[in-house]
């Protein structure tokens, strides 16, 4: 007679101990075999390892098994499921001890590798020593510090040096570019993401992966307008702000991209950095290639980097020029989308020491100039004759005129 069980296991364990609303249930099979999965209607999904779909609720069920190094990565791993392979030995491949825990039938919590003391505590600890055979286990710890920041967990100290000594023996440069975007996309969506670059940097993982955020750091900026000085702290209190104004994985990526240009200003004009803002774009539109990042985030974080000044400066900039940014940043066909760009460009302003609670008036500027702008009649413009070329002219001049009455509304600009 078989003893076939099943447990659930995972995050959903975890987060009912914290008290958290579950959002996914996985569920692990001891005892099994394939053949006895398919007999009882579970649906087979994917080739590398033994999962299946329950027939009713469509949850994740799978087989227990363990895992062996082979090659160097996290490929690099033979499968072994099997009726005999305990729920103990499937929980031991798990990376932290918070995710390695499991519940039966009647909620009785199986915790053999101490995950209930560390959520207690508020420590993100591996499970054991095989956490460094897989590196994308960097990049899920990373996350789930920015996830579970505000409840106070830390990266316990044996785990970061393991981290560690995982860059230094070059199992990071294994990552592939899908998969660390993937994590950094989670990351983002997170309470806290800025602890998912910190925990990075505190590894070296970062300069691997994001060499364009590592520069950042030590590179000093003018005292008066930034008093944290250093571009790679402005950049995480950037990160800080941003998710104090937008949900959006997008702002807040164009948050992190917008200043890494800074990271190689010369040393001799140190610490301005003039003409940052196109070396920034360039530097962002190289890092979303690499990682495949997609359009979207790739648009809106070029631009981001490209323009903040200018919308920083909306006071000064004359009716001409603020055409011209809403005309580059395609503002009039995607006006959501500079919305956003107008976010980002408030998290900078705030993100620095001192400046977290100031109002920022430019982009409410920005939106008038760009609403006043929106109802210059582009029919009446082709009805009045104009052909060609002349439209466009005509279309601009009266869309700088728009701009010019607003900004004398609020007496603002350079006119």
């Amino acid at each position: 007679m078989k003893n076939i069980q099943y447990w659930l296991v995972g995050g959903a364990v975890r987060d009912c101990l914290l008290g958290l609303p579950v959002q996914d249930r996985d569920w692990v099979v001891t005892g099994a075999t394939p053949d006895d999965l398919l007999e009882q209607g579970f649906k087979p999904v994917g080739n590398d390892f033994p999962v299946f779909l329950h027939p009713q609720s469509g949850e994740e069920y799978a087989l227990a098994r363990t895992e062996r190094k082979t090659a160097k990565g996290y490929h690099g791993f033979q499968i072994y499921a099997d009726p005999q392979v305990t729920l103990e030995e499937d929980l031991a491949r798990r990376d932290l001890t918070i995710n390695a825990m499991a519940q039966d039938a009647s909620g009785a919590v199986i915790d053999p590798y101490g995950g209930r003391a560390d959520l207690q505590q508020q420590w993100l600890r591996h499970v054991s020593p095989a956490f460094s055979e897989d590196p994308v286990r960097i990049l899920r710890v990373a996350r789930f510090a920015a996830r579970f920041a505000p409840l106070g967990f830390q990266v316990a100290a044996e785990t970061q040096q393991l981290m560690r000594d995982m860059v230094a023996a070059g199992e990071v440069d294994a990552l592939v570019p899908e998969r660390v975007w993937q994590e950094t996309l989670r990351a983002l969506s997170e309470q806290q993401p800025a602890r998912f670059f910190e925990v990075l940097r505190d590894c070296g993982a970062l300069g691997v992966l994001f060499p364009e955020i590592e520069r950042l750091f030590g590179v000093p900026q003018p005292a008066q307008y930034h008093p944290e000085i250093d571009c790679g702290i402005h950049t995480l209190l950037v990160l800080q702000q941003v998710v104090l104004l937008s949900e959006s994985p997008e702002v807040r990526f164009a948050a992190v991209c917008h200043d890494l240009g800074k990271g190689l200003t010369p040393a001799e004009i140190l610490p301005s950095h003039h003409g940052h803002e196109a070396l920034s774009k360039t530097l962002t539109t190289a890092l979303c290639e690499r990682l495949k990042v997609p359009a979207r985030f790739r648009e809106l974080a070029e631009h981001v980097a490209a323009y903040h000044g200018y919308i920083h400066k909306a006071r000064e900039l004359r009716a001409a020029t603020v055409l011209k940014v809403l005309e580059a940043t395609d503002a009039f066909r995607k006006p959501a989308r500079f919305e956003c760009l107008l976010l980002a460009c408030e998290a900078d302003a705030r993100g620095r020491t001192g400046f977290e609670a100031r109002a920022y008036p430019q982009a409410d500027w920005f939106r008038q100039m760009l609403a006043a702008s929106q109802q210059v009649d582009v029919q009446a413009v082709i009805r009045e004759g104009f052909q060609g070329e002349q439209i466009r002219a005509k279309l601009h001049q009266r869309r700088v005129t728009a701009i010019r009455q607003i900004q004398q509304h609020l007496d603002i600009g350079s006119n």
